[in-house]
């Protein structure tokens, strides 16, 4: 049974770019938290490490042994959240990427970990591939410190011996829904591992398996504009109301938080209703080959060779319609100003600073195979979203964002 206290407690993290849940208002605990755009190693391929990511997700679902790392090509994350969590006591402050397409919590891939007096060994090896990157290394538990005042004792972590595609990071924070934890321990292949989220709530620090995210859209490279919320959700961060869909059955979506939707250009449906996955750890939005042929059909743009991305004319760019996600009984329009790259970092993916790119891509196979679209956080910027483990569901509601013309 929760106490009163716990029913109440509500985790809010500031974000730097990078039957109903509880309301939270005025959150009593705060974690600041940074969205990077890495050009550590010069010009950044955005396609390419998206397109690897996407590609590691859809295949490593239809085996729990696919998440363990191997000899694979990676690109370092490109857009990502980061979060300064504590490790130990006294904490260690480590930057880690926010990432709800996996679920387990590691470090060492930047920082080296700090063993301290509530650290304890399991002697468990650990490893998980992103597609983007991999890590590989022991698995420790010890105390987690989010914010000034939330500790989580005897937390799993993972301590990287090996890692590649972290440049500017020291690991992940993973908030993915728990079975993506299973068969990352190397030992146990059927186990999983408490992630930070279900700790919370079996802890009773919070009363429901919930996370709401709020990003917002950027044109600079690192800036505060966004909050996750644990234990509910922030009403102060959305206009209107939330709408819920409930989480899709349809493999290999139904791994990750997968929904069904459907998706129109103007009045025009080019993907029919079927199966992806919201995701944070995605730049761009991807759907169906044929979808993604229609689209650009519509839009009458061009493919670029410098950035892989879809170009498109200042003509073609007025003449732009929205762009609807239906889900559930809502349609979630993104508008022609939240379907383009923002113009001030076109430098940055070695794009033309005068050309306009658009945020949809072929995620590279035709719809019908069970994982036909990724909302990814171009997507994400424009909405609020709820992430809702104990109703099994995913609700989005718009935001004062949703119609920003930053871009």
């Amino acid at each position: 049974m929760f106490s009163a206290a716990s029913l109440l407690t509500t985790l809010l993290l500031a974000l730097f770019v990078a039957g109903s849940p509880v309301e939270v208002r005025n959150s009593p605990i705060t974690l600041p938290i940074a969205r990077r755009l890495n050009t550590s190693g010069g010009t950044v391929n955005l396609l390419q490490h998206d397109k690897a990511r996407v590609a590691n997700i859809k295949d490593r679902s239809a085996s729990t042994l696919d998440r363990r790392a191997g000899s694979i090509p990676v690109t370092n994350d490109v857009f990502s959240y980061g979060a300064q969590v504590g490790v130990g006591s006294p904490a260690t402050t480590y930057n880690l990427i926010v990432d709800t397409g996996s679920s387990n919590t590691w470090l060492g891939a930047s920082a080296a970990y700090v063993s301290t007096s509530t650290s304890v060994n399991t002697g468990q090896p650990v490893e998980v591939s992103y597609g983007s990157g991999y890590f590989v290394g022991t698995e420790y538990t010890d105390t987690v410190t989010l914010g000034s005042g939330l500790i989580i004792p005897k937390q799993s972590i993972g301590v990287a011996s090996t890692s590649e595609g972290f440049a500017g990071f020291d690991g992940i924070l993973g908030i993915g829904p728990l079975n993506l934890t299973e068969g990352t321990l190397t030992n146990e292949e059927t186990a999983t591992i408490p992630t930070v989220t279900q700790n919370l709530h079996s802890q009773g620090t919070i009363s429901r398996i919930v996370i709401g995210v709020s990003f917002e859209p950027t044109t600079s490279q690192t800036v505060t504009n966004g909050e996750l919320t644990f234990g509910g959700t922030d009403a102060t961060k959305y206009t209107g109301s939330l709408a819920y869909t409930p989480l899709t059955t349809i493999s290999p979506a139904s791994t990750y938080w997968g929904i069904n939707e459907s998706i129109t250009y103007g009045s025009t449906t080019i993907l029919s209703a079927t199966a992806g996955i919201v995701d944070t750890g995605t730049t761009l939005i991807y759907i169906a080959t044929n979808a993604f042929d229609k689209y650009k059909s519509a839009t009458g743009a061009t493919l670029d060779t410098d950035t892989g991305l879809l170009s498109i004319t200042l003509t073609k760019y007025d003449a732009l319609k929205n762009l609807d996600f239906n889900i559930g009984k809502t349609a979630y329009s993104l508008t022609p100003n939240g379907q383009i790259w923002p113009r001030s970092l076109n430098t940055y993916i070695g794009g033309d600073s005068s050309s306009i790119y658009l945020v949809v891509s072929d995620i590279g196979a035709p719809s019908g195979q069970g994982f036909d679209f990724v909302n990814g956080l171009t997507f994400l910027e424009r909405f609020y979203s709820v992430f809702d483990t104990t109703n099994s569901r995913v609700g989005f509601a718009t935001t004062k964002y949703t119609t920003a013309t930053t871009n």
